[in-house]
């Protein structure tokens, strides 16, 4: 397997994790894959590309180079459910839909799992972990920002059209309560975009594990409806919706970075 994500290390107290953008497949998962799944229509499209201008701004960004039809790197190593609703897990065997990704009989069996959990879910965390910790030891403190998307419409995941903006903070437990009012306050600016707080998506496994106020990690997952930037059925990216997208999130950026330079900086 070659290297699984790509770190930059900014100037800013501000890291991005991106685990969901790759789609690299080792061969035997692209070999039993279906001519569906070849699509990778479940990555988070264009997250790296959305979030450049935060990237140009200072921020470390950590950045899956795999798809997550190889290893979802925002479930825990033991696979153990994050919501009692429907969900994919650490090695997913089916499509958001419920439909199979691997042909009959050919989904990866123990040992692939045992090596990839070894060689592309274990660096990627040690990486998120160690980038976490730089942070925090050079300003105090350090702000986690888990950047995804997803389609709009998914009828098995969520009722309806999924709002803009989804905001998860673990029902609150991985970062202090201003910090997710700043942000959706901030948000008021922009009424084009419809927004919650906790509600289908309260954040995986990276914003309820790293995310830790008391050790001055705060920690928020954005997951961001596919149909304010890019075309969802092609795949495809719109400068247009990305370019108006864009300054929403910047906007939101600069709010949690203003946020913790009040009340975090030491």
């Amino acid at each position: 397997m070659t290297n699984g994500f790509e770190l930059h290390q900014g100037t800013l107290p501000l890291l991005v994790s991106m685990p969901h953008p790759g789609t690299q497949l080792t061969p035997e998962i692209a070999a039993a894959l279906t001519p569906r799944a070849q699509r990778l229509e479940d990555t988070d499209w264009h997250i790296p590309r959305l979030y450049q201008p935060i990237r140009a701004l200072g921020a470390s960004v950590l950045s899956a180079n795999y798809s997550r039809y190889v290893v979802d790197l925002n479930r825990p190593a033991d696979d153990k459910p994050l919501y009692s609703t429907a969900t994919t897990g650490l090695f997913p065997a089916t499509f958001f839909d419920g439909e199979p990704l691997f042909d009959a009989g050919q989904a990866p069996d123990e040992a692939m799992k045992a090596a990839i959990l070894q060689h592309l879910w274990q660096p990627y965390h040690q990486a998120l972990m160690q980038e976490l910790t730089r942070l925090r030891d050079t300003f105090g403190y350090a702000l986690l920002w888990d950047a995804h998307s997803i389609k709009s419409v998914v009828p098995r995941l969520f009722d309806g059209k999924l709002p803009d903006l989804n905001f998860g903070t673990a029902d609150g437990a991985s970062c202090a309560p201003d910090l997710s009012a700043a942000l959706l306050a901030r948000c008021e600016a922009f009424p084009h975009y419809t927004k919650v707080l906790n509600g289908r998506f309260k954040g995986g496994y990276i914003t309820r594990h790293y995310g830790d106020p008391q050790q001055h990690i705060h920690a928020v997952q954005l997951e961001v409806a596919q149909c304010c930037y890019m075309d969802e059925e092609q795949f495809t990216w719109s400068e247009e919706k990305s370019e108006r997208f864009r300054e929403l999130l910047s906007a939101l950026i600069n709010t949690a970075l203003e946020w913790g330079e009040r009340h975090l900086r030491r």
